[in-house]
């Protein structure tokens, strides 16, 4: 194994990286004052991305990127975007900073070196596991104005280092007295385990009805969950990954927030699989907008197949060179002429997503090559029922005889058999938004229909779900079901 140091001569900071000589997977360590560098060196004469190291096999390179003053390794200047062999014993001056690559033994590698990165192929993780391991936040980088990423990192050595890229993670937390549970998916990549990170974007205020508000856990993350703070999370899950679908080449196409799966699973290709043919195609509003835009300008510039193009739907800054509008044939055909040959990702808001689709079968793409992942709903409750309908009860609850009065026959009515309770569902409202509507606390999770802690026995009647769903018919995944007629669950 390899370790660079790096020691500032002048204020004796010190930092270190360390690469694996036996890992199969390619291995790099962007160098720079930006946060989200892998190793961060604060000096003025550093660049904010100074730097890249890369181990592949036991070889290892540097490449300065085009910094502003420029490196030295073993005292001679080297040349921008140029490729130099390193071995033990280099020295690699930049600033104030001397970075010393030295040759250590495997014994003292830290424990989460390695392990995932041994192996592309990530492990399924166990669907409704009820362990919650605490993570602790270790940094927060400002993407752009309202975009924060969270790094989270946990004392044990074995959580959540083999998820599948574009997976989804759901943190639990606590606010103002009540527990609140929202997923996430995550922005970071498995062959790069020691840390996780998710990537949120404040949401503006807006005048839904709502038991908990849209926007209530990404507000409360960006103005009180700080570095050091503690958070429980569900282990990772979710059906949106590439890792599913081997293939040669891939169209990633996402708009706001939906950008972060699909960085994971780019970051995760150009990590373990640097040939593979990818067009990452995302839609912002402004140049402000754009999320990780640092980042894949750089891995664009450092993987020839990976090809980057940004659109901007809003009013764009007058230097703006790159693509105007939304997504359209025209648009799609001079970005990826050869888009019917390859396996399409879109994430973003509904109507986006929508909008891609449509564009897509317009134009005869195969829609088994077709995967999709909506983040934010279009949906707008409509206001409560009022006043209330009266709902009978005998003084022994029995689910066949309760009934609510002055309902028609086509009225949606959910029976909750532990609570003895009955709710009139309103249009669109899912089992359990009706639940939290009224105050019936039943169990859930990820609210997305994967990970299965929703799922309650169903005694009688017929749900619906907007997706084809695998639940059993005698149960009912509350967090994605709507009532067809009167369902009386368990809850």
């Amino acid at each position: 194994m390899m370790k660079i140091t790096a020691f500032n001569h002048l204020t004796g900071a010190l930092e270190e990286k360390i690469f694996s000589s036996k890992t199969e997977i390619l291995q790099r360590c962007v160098i720079g004052r930006h946060p989200s560098c892998d190793l961060i060196l604060n000096s003025p004469e550093i660049s904010r991305v100074h730097g890249i190291i890369l181990a592949h096999q036991g070889n290892h390179c540097f490449i300065d990127l085009a910094s502003t003053d420029g490196s030295r390794i073993n005292n001679q200047e080297v040349e921008f975007n140029q490729e130099y062999s390193l071995k033990a014993g280099d020295a690699i001056r930049i600033g104030d900073f001397i970075l010393l690559f030295e040759e250590i033994n495997d014994e003292s590698k830290p424990y989460w070196f390695l392990k995932p990165q041994e192996t592309s192929s990530p492990k399924q993780v166990t669907i409704g596991s009820e362990v919650q391991p605490i993570f602790r936040c270790s940094q927060i980088i400002d993407e752009t104005h309202d975009v924060k990423t969270f790094r989270l990192v946990s004392s044990q050595s074995t959580v959540f280092d083999d998820y599948k890229p574009g997976q989804f993670v759901t943190l639990d937390l606590e606010i103002n007295g009540q527990q609140v549970k929202r997923s996430y998916s995550i922005s970071s990549s498995p062959s790069r385990p020691h840390a996780l990170e998710i990537t949120v974007k404040r949401v503006p205020s807006t005048s839904e009805v709502s038991n908990i508000p849209p926007g209530l856990v990404s507000n409360w993350l960006h103005d009180n969950f700080k570095v050091g703070s503690l958070v429980k999370i569900s282990p990772p899950m979710g059906k949106f990954t590439c890792f599913e679908h081997p293939n040669e080449k891939f169209l990633f196409i996402s708009a706001g927030s939906g950008i972060t799966p699909m960085m994971s699973m780019s970051r995760w290709l150009c990590d373990v699989k640097p040939d593979a043919d990818v067009i990452f195609v995302h839609s912002a509003k402004t140049v402000r907008d754009i999320i990780f835009r640092q980042e894949l300008e750089l891995m664009a510039s450092r993987y020839p197949n990976f090809k980057l193009a940004i659109t901007l739907t809003g009013t764009h800054h007058p230097t703006w060179s790159g693509y105007s509008g939304r997504l359209n044939n025209l648009m799609l055909q001079a970005i990826a002429p050869d888009f019917k040959e390859r396996l399409v990702y879109v994430c973003g808001s509904d109507g986006f997503r929508n909008g891609v689709k449509t564009t897509l079968e317009g134009m005869r793409f195969p829609m088994s090559s077709y995967h999709e992942e909506s983040f934010g709903s279009n949906k707008r409750r409509k206001s409560l029922p009022s006043p209330k309908p009266e709902i009978h009860r005998q003084s022994e609850f029995s689910p066949q005889d309760t009934h609510i009065a002055a309902t028609s026959s086509n009225t949606d009515v959910v029976v909750f058999t532990k609570s003895q309770k009955e709710v009139i569902c309103e249009p669109e409202e899912t089992i359990l938004e009706a639940a939290q509507r009224e105050g019936i606390r039943l169990p859930y999770g990820c609210q997305m229909g994967a990970c299965g802690q929703c799922k309650l026995h169903k005694v009688s009647g017929e749900v619906v779900y907007e997706e084809d769903s695998d639940c059993e018919n005698d149960f009912v995944l509350t967090c994605v079901a709507k009532a067809a007629g009167r369902v009386t669950i368990e809850g």
